[in-house]
This record gives C-alpha cells, structure tokens and sequence, in this order.
C-alpha cells in the first residue's frame, strides 16, 4: 500500500484526463473528490467510491491537495473563481494546458488567494496514467512536491520537479511538445503515401518506430552541438536535409499527396544555407530559430 495513502485529494474537471486522474486516486484507495461542470461526467467515479461534490467550492474544502485539469489556464481560473476563499491553506495542482505566461498567472492568482501552486503536465496519454513510467513533471513551491510527492505518483511513476519557478512545467510542455505534431503528421504522410500503393498503414508501424527510436538516440548529441554552438562536425548535415527536399515533393507528386506542410522546414533550410550553416550539423537549425525575421539571416 502506498505511504500517506489516504490523503485526501480534489480532482476539479473530469474530461477524458481529469476522469483518469481521479480514477487512479479511486483505484489507489485515495479520499476522493470530484467536480465538474457536467455533473453526469462524475457517475462512474461515483460508482467506484469517488465523492461528487455539488459546488465547485465543496470540492475545493474537501481536501488539503486540489487538482484542476482543465483546458487551459483561462478555464481554471474561471472555474476556480468561485472557489477562491477556500483555496485559502492548500495546495494547488493544475495539469492543464498553456503558455508560460498563463502559468505565471495562475501562479499568481492562486498565491494571492493564500494557495500554494503547483503547475504540472502528464506527458502521456489518459489511458497512461498510473503507469509506473508515466512522466509527469512540475513546477512551483517545493513545499507541495515533497508533501504530496507520494500522493502524486499514484498518477505516474515518472515524477520529477523541474525547480521552483511556477512557469517550468508549462515552459517544458511547450518546448517538448513541439516535436509532436510534426512527427505525427509525418506519419500520417507516410501512411497516405503506403496507402496509394494498396498496402495497410500498419505495415509501416514497426518501422517508424525503429526510426522514432533512431532519433531518441542522437538528440544528446544535437544537444550537445547546441549548448556548445558548435556545429562544424556533422553526422547530418543542413545541405544534405536540403538535398532531400526535392525527394518530398516526387513523393508528393507519384502519391497524389499535399506535401505544402513541408514546404516551410523546407524553407528554414534554405535560410540555414543563406546564414552559412549549409555543411554544419542539423542541429544548427536552432540558431537560424533564434534569429528574428528581418534580422541577420538572408531569405
């Protein structure tokens, strides 16, 4: 059984996340209580032990730990207005998507309403929480981490905290997040493109896979191009990626597919090859990234 297992915990917001985080506290033995908008979202938990709070405010009481997942920032503020006196002396969660800035001001409500916050984000999928290597990271008052750290590793097994700046979580959800839909989109091109030749997108699974993993292996070392700023030792250069841009639209062409989505990587390349970095390593892309429009690079 888990060490403070019945720590009582608030879950404010039951969308397909929200839902899978109170039910991971449910099925663990947690004292739990659930809010949402949609009071019917509540009736399987119900089912399972979890309490339905009739108020926002209620649930908010109930516990000493509130968890809000909700859309985004605006939203949780929005909902949690009401609730506002009670979140005096607790702790806040939020596991909702946004900026930097709208974690800072979240950060900022909650503090000035006497709550200590939290900001977090699952990396993964509903389905995954609970899961002993789901990642789950934040950021904020350490104080909260390390009182309700085993409380929040019944959602996943991966839990680390980033540091004390409220803005962290949300900073490194953005920053890792946007490997997501290219690669997604990527595959479903892929998928397209098998398609056309009368083969199941299934057959392409193990093989992107095998290249998803190819890629994992070589980010420490673009990292390390990076944070050195030297980029003059290629494994893969900027003019070989551009050499292969011409490859994307025969493709485009011999599939009957729309490949325009590649047309400003392809564009990024052809202003790292302006800047200089044509036989530097990929990863030099970063600093054609930091340049602002109008700056320094030559389009």
């Amino acid at each position: 059984m888990f060490e403070n297992s019945y720590t009582p915990v608030s879950v404010i917001g039951l969308g397909a996340m929200g839902a899978a985080l109170a039910g991971a506290f449910v099925g663990a033995g947690y004292p739990t209580t659930v809010w949402n908008r949609t009071a019917a979202k509540a009736e399987a938990l119900v089912a399972k032990g979890g309490r339905q709070a009739a108020t926002v405010e209620d649930a908010v009481a109930a516990s000493p730990l509130v968890i809000a997942c909700l859309t985004t920032y605006d939203d949780t503020l929005e909902v949690l207005e009401p609730a506002a006196e009670q979140l005096e002396g607790r702790a806040l969660v939020t596991l909702n998507s946004g900026s930097p800035a709208g974690a800072r001001q979240m950060a900022a409500w909650a503090t000035s309403n006497g709550a200590r916050f939290l900001g977090g984000a699952v990396k993964n999928v509903p389905s995954a929480v609970g899961g002993a290597d789901t990642l789950l990271y934040y950021g904020g008052d350490r104080s909260v981490f390390d009182e309700f750290e085993t409380t929040l590793k019944v959602l996943g097994g991966d839990t680390v905290h980033l540091g004390d700046e409220p803005d962290l979580a949300a900073l490194y959800e953005m920053a890792v997040g946007g490997t997501l839909l290219p690669a997604l989109v990527g595959f479903f091109q892929g998928a397209a493109a098998v398609q056309a030749r009368g083969l199941p997108a299934s057959t392409l699974v193990p093989y992107t896979i095998k290249w998803l993993e190819m890629i994992g292996s070589v980010l420490p070392a673009f990292a390390r191009e990076i944070d050195t700023g030297d980029y003059t030792e290629p494994e893969s250069s900027v003019n070989l990626f551009l050499a292969g841009a011409a490859h994307d639209e025969e493709l485009g062409k011999e599939a009957n597919l729309d490949v325009s989505w590649q047309r400003p990587l392809h564009e990024l390349l052809e202003r790292a090859v302006a800047a200089g970095y044509g036989d530097h390593s990929i990863s030099a892309l970063t600093e054609v990234l930091k340049k602002p429009t109008g700056g320094q690079v030559v389009s």
